[in-house]
């Protein structure tokens, strides 16, 4: 093959897309689409709380879309990282919705490969004995043998290799688990003989689907196209343009290296590359090298249940409390620990949030002159759900008529935008496990399972 076309419909499977866009995309006589589902960016919570990071509804109807058109062209789909952490039954929950589709449109006839991504907690156990599983940073906690039976499950990151297997096996649909975001795509490419650099490269692009374009958005189509020494990035749908600068500026996306980028085995260096402008909205990707790294090692992810959360959001427009406010919520704070003597203070947090202050950057906010309003998130975190929201509860009742210096009223100094005013939210998780493991090789730790339909 001279070219490989790869249509990546959405940057995550369920935020929705432009038929318009598949359509056009579909018109391209695309050889695969491929789909990423799952990130860790929004914390440890779905993995945890083992929830899929998308609705049913919304993951079938961008499903039905992807598999109907897929399949009447003959050709493979992929699914990376289901459910949005690949764990066990967030696969099996993506696998149901699959059948239900293909059971729905009466489509038979095809080969359906699962692959699955949890790792036993005796495995890493037995590696953390060997050595051979270490923390992935500084911040990482060190993992006891009392925190790792506290996880509630553990996944990994696959390479390519499972999905080649998958492809080998003429496999028409393929359900991953947890699955290094640019693998699925590279896999696809690879397997036609195409550059493994410039695929996982193309990879990393896809993966966000038009977040490359400008303007940048994952809810919308985009098409790679492999060559044998570059790659073409082409948006779908005329009111974006893929330029030089958005595709350079996504390759550097959510790296701690401006061109340096691990993966599972291997370490792609992008140093060297050369976007260029072509066909007015498309651009070209040149330069792209890989290397494999001496030991093969596979990213764990796993979380577990720290406390419980209650939280409270309000509206502040007194300019006095606007004024003042950090020092008003400690005087607040220190009421209340005051109030609980009788609790030890560290087994609860109370913290606040002041959107239109610092809320976002917090004390690394540059600008410290505050809005005429502020919006203000305090929540508590406890050991239990029930002392998580007494204390929220005496949080709010003391900061509503608190009479801080300079008041000129007694009326209540927090606006409430919703009744019932607190918030339970449920269990507060954390990374557990966030490791480096060493494996024999990129199959080792992920078993694929086939299915006829």
């Amino acid at each position: 093959m001279e070219e490989f076309k790869i249509l990546a419909p959405c940057g995550m499977l369920g935020y929705g897309f432009p038929k318009s866009s598949f359509i056009k995309g579909m018109e391209y006589r695309p050889d695969a689409i491929v789909v990423d589902a799952g990130s860790t960016d929004a914390g440890p919570h779905k993995l945890g709380a083992d929830t899929a990071i998308v609705s049913k509804q919304a993951c079938k109807k961008d499903l039905e879309i992807i598999i109907t058109a897929g399949v009447a062209a003959g050709i493979p789909i992929i699914i990376g990282s289901a459910g949005g952490s690949g764990s066990k039954s967030q696969v099996e929950w993506t696998r149901s919705i699959v059948l239900d589709i293909l059971r729905e449109h009466g489509i038979q006839g095809l080969k359906l490969a699962t692959i699955w991504a949890d790792i036993p907690h005796e495995i890493v156990e037995a590696k953390l004995q060997e050595g051979k599983c270490a923390p992935l940073g500084l911040t990482v906690k060190p993992l006891t043998k009392e925190r790792l039976q506290a996880t509630t499950g553990i996944v990994a990151q696959m390479g390519h290799e499972p999905v080649i297997a998958a492809l080998k096996e003429q496999a028409d649909i393929i359900i991953c688990g947890r699955a290094y975001d640019p693998s699925p795509f590279a896999a696809v490419a690879m397997f036609h003989g195409f550059d493994t650099a410039l695929a996982y490269h193309l990879g990393k692009i896809l993966e966000c689907s038009a977040l490359c374009a400008e303007p940048g958005t994952t809810k919308d189509c985009i098409l790679g196209i492999l060559k044998k020494d570059s790659f073409i990035v082409k948006p779908l749908n005329d009111s974006r343009r893929c330029t030089a600068v958005s595709v350079a500026a996504h390759t550097f996306y959510e790296k701690d290296h401006p061109y340096i980028l691990h993966g599972p085995g291997l370490v792609l260096d992008l140093e060297d590359c050369v976007f260029t402008e072509i066909e007015e909205d498309s651009v070209e990707v040149r330069g792209s090298r890989i290397v494999e790294t001496p030991v093969y090692k596979i990213k764990l992810e796993g979380a577990m249940k720290v406390a419980y959360r209650t939280f409270v959001v309000a509206g502040v427009r007194d300019p006095m409390l606007v004024s003042r406010i950090e020092e008003v919520e400690e005087l607040v704070r220190q009421q209340v620990i005051e109030y609980y003597g009788e609790i030890p203070p560290e087994e609860y947090q109370i913290n606040f949030i002041n959107y239109g202050l610092n809320g976002v950057m917090g004390e690394l906010e540059p600008a410290q002159n505050p809005a005429h309003e502020l919006g203000i998130v305090f929540e508590v975190i406890a050991a239990t759900q029930e002392l998580a929201s007494a204390i929220c509860s005496s949080v709010r009742s003391t900061f509503l008529h608190y009479g801080y210096e300079g008041r000129k009223s007694t009326a209540g100094n927090l606006a409430f935008p919703f009744a019932p005013s607190d918030v339970p939210f449920g269990a507060v998780y954390e990374f557990s496990v966030y490791h480096l493991m060493e494996v024999a090789d990129g199959l080792e730790m992920f078993h694929n399972e086939y299915a006829e339909v």
